[in-house]
């Protein structure tokens, strides 16, 4: 942490300690739920130290001038386990990159709060089940890669409502359905979904029943 992190966290602790305090264990308190989830062969997560208010002091983390985690960057980290809901805690998260592990399980739904995220990247990984429609509550995203996985079920629409989308790689899963074509999708060509075997596509406007979610057929 830079000196003026320091400054920033004293000016702070000055004007309103226990709101930094109670921000600081309740985002500290959330990566750790992590850090009990995974494997950690490599000890990348040492320092995530329960017992020190400030994860921003931890490895891996990076916090903005009011000592709020904005960046988890834990890529080829050869992490194994489970996503957690406490990670949906992290309010002004911009960029989770969990890229390049062996990290299994869904993702938890709780990751639609995280409304600052710009990046989100759990491609690369073992993650099963559907895609959460609660991900379409992320209206700041605009790199959104879940791709080389074994996600299943239809592709949420409401997906389509993220605007500010620059990047989307679904491929290499087993999504099925059809691809939406509509909204911001409109946008991606089939490789963003490519390599999925069951996955039909485009969705055709007036013939296609959409439903939300769920397995397919």
């Amino acid at each position: 942490m830079t000196h003026f992190h320091y400054l920033a966290l004293f000016l702070l602790l000055l004007s309103d300690p226990f709101a930094v305090v109670a921000n600081a264990n309740s985002e500290g308190d959330a990566l750790y739920a992590f850090r009990r989830a995974v494997k950690d062969p490599n000890n990348v997560l040492q320092s995530w130290d329960p017992t020190l208010v400030d994860p921003c002091t931890w490895f891996h983390v990076t916090c903005d001038d009011h000592n709020r985690v904005t960046r988890v960057d834990l890529g080829h980290a050869k992490l194994s386990g489970h996503l957690v809901p406490q990670l949906g805690r992290l309010q002004r998260l911009q960029f989770l990159e969990l890229s390049n592990n062996d990290l299994m399980g869904p993702i938890p739904k709780e990751l639609g709060d995280l409304k600052s995220l710009v990046s989100l990247g759990l491609y690369q990984n073992n993650l099963t089940g559907s895609i959460p429609p609660t991900l379409s509550n992320l209206s700041n995203l605009k790199f959104f890669r879940l791709n080389s996985n074994n996600l299943t079920g239809r592709i949420p629409r409401e997906l389509t409502k993220l605007t500010n989308l620059k990047i989307l790689d679904l491929s290499d899963n087993d999504l099925c359905g059809t691809f939406p074509t509509s909204g911001s999708f409109s946008k991606f060509s089939e490789q963003s979904f490519r390599n999925n075997p069951r996955l039909k596509g485009p969705e055709l406007m007036g013939f296609v029943r959409y439903d939300i979610g769920g397995s397919c057929n």
